[in-house]
């Protein structure tokens, strides 16, 4: 059994602090509501024996619990704890709070931060007058246009409370799909990052004992042998220089990238790469049927929608060809049709788009494409980093067996002149 501190509300509003002995964080869910409660937040407290993390003290009585699953960040919001905020202010309206009410009780148990502030500034200006859309634009780094619309959408059918679901339903599977990724990316970068390391240590400190060696005995060096000399010494006594040169790439590269012309050119050639291309082709297209059919579902209007799903994409050429379907549409078009011209979408994907079109469900069928091609993405993914590892463990031997005969030539050239002057 352990310990749980739980905030939680009653049906009136007011707020609820106290404490549990059960097995599991969801029994303490339930507890909390047969008691007539909606929870709000719940954690466990640490074991008796357990030493406290440093620079955090424990839940003192009468104060505040700690937000669960915190991500840590600086200077700003995570899409985590923006995650958590939309779900719990979800639950505080469904059980019948106003919204101003309801942004006090979150502003109250957040940690001190600028969400914390943010969401004082939220309940102060809806207190005010102003619609809460109005006010969650006032901060477009934290709360997006995706955000903003179908909130203003929710407002205006008077379902604030599904949107708001919807809403984190929609990061929460956002997040699945990135953190698979990322995921996947952590073994190949790992290796990546110690082949460099051991590399780096065998041109800088092991090589040059060779060459000195070498020097000293006036042993001839064949032209691989020059060649990783050339390389230690650069890498040991002018390494800043190429770090100068990276640095200046990437400023080049960010500088270029953000002309259109250029981003087009590059975004093109993205999607047109043999492997990387249609694994960034369905994350694209994931992204943007998983955010048009959140914002359809919340009753935003299909020319608004498409206009916020196309910077989803990720992708110039995708996002002028949904401009070109957004047209399309105002000239009253179908989605599937213009889609289908600009041949950037499967075949598959715009069936399922034109079906949902015909039984009036586009918006269900875009978010099970959605699902189909976060499945699909994973799946690539994984297949990827399977092939990358052979690859990483290949070029790491032909680099070390490059160092390894670059080194020894010289030293059976210098066994062969002993061994003739000893004769």
């Amino acid at each position: 059994m352990s310990i749980f501190n739980y905030v939680a509300v009653d049906k009136d509003g007011k707020e609820i602090k106290g404490r549990l002995e059960v097995s599991s964080n969801q029994e303490a869910i339930d507890k909390v509501r047969q008691k007539g409660f909606y929870p709000v937040s719940i954690v466990e407290e640490k074991a008796k024996g357990e030493k406290p993390v440093a620079g955090k003290e424990p839940a003192k009585a009468g104060e505040p619990s700690p937000k669960p699953f915190l991500a840590i960040t600086v200077g700003g919001v995570s899409t985590k704890q923006v995650t958590v905020f939309t779900r719990q202010l979800s639950t505080l309206i469904g059980a019948g709070l106003p919204l101003v009410r309801s942004l006090y009780v979150l502003e109250r148990q957040e940690k001190t931060g600028l969400l914390k502030t943010t969401i004082r500034g939220l309940a102060e200006q809806v207190e005010g007058g102003s619609a809460f859309s109005e006010a969650l634009a006032k901060y477009p780094k934290i709360f997006p246009p995706l955000y903003v619309n179908t909130v203003k959408a929710g407002e205006t059918g008077g379902v604030l409370e599904l949107v708001l679901t919807r809403l984190a339903d929609f990061a929460e599977k956002s997040q699945k799909l990135n953190s698979r990724i990322k995921a996947a990316l952590v073994y190949p970068a790992l290796v990546l990052t110690m082949a460099v390391s051991v590399l780096f240590f065998l041109v800088t400190f092991i090589v040059p004992k060779f060459m000195q060696i070498f020097k000293e005995m006036n042993v001839p060096l064949p032209l691989i042998t020059q060649i990783l000399l050339v390389i230690s010494d650069f890498a040991k006594n002018r390494w800043f220089i190429g770090l100068a040169i990276l640095i200046a790439l990437i400023v080049l590269y960010k500088i270029l990238y953000g002309l259109t012309v250029t981003r087009l050119i590059v975004d093109k050639i993205k999607l047109d790469m043999p492997v990387m291309g249609p694994l960034l082709r369905k994350i694209a297209i994931a992204r943007f049927s998983r955010t048009l059919g959140t914002l359809l579902s919340s009753g935003v209007p299909i020319l608004q929608a498409l206009m916020v799903a196309k910077d989803t994409t990720g992708n110039e050429v995708m996002a002028r060809s949904i401009i070109r379907v957004h047209d399309s549409v105002r000239e009253g078009e179908t989605v599937a049709k213009p889609l289908l011209k600009a041949g950037l979408f499967p075949a598959m994907a715009v069936n399922m788009i034109s079906v949902g079109e015909e039984t009036g469900a586009l918006d269900q069928m875009l978010l099970k494409i959605a699902d189909v091609y976060d499945e699909e993405v994973d799946v690539t993914v994984t297949g990827l980093m399977s092939l990358l590892e052979p690859f990483l463990i290949i070029g790491m031997g032909l680099v070390v067996g490059f160092i390894v005969i670059a080194m020894f030539l010289p030293l059976f050239s210098l066994v062969t002149a002993l061994g003739g002057g000893g004769g």
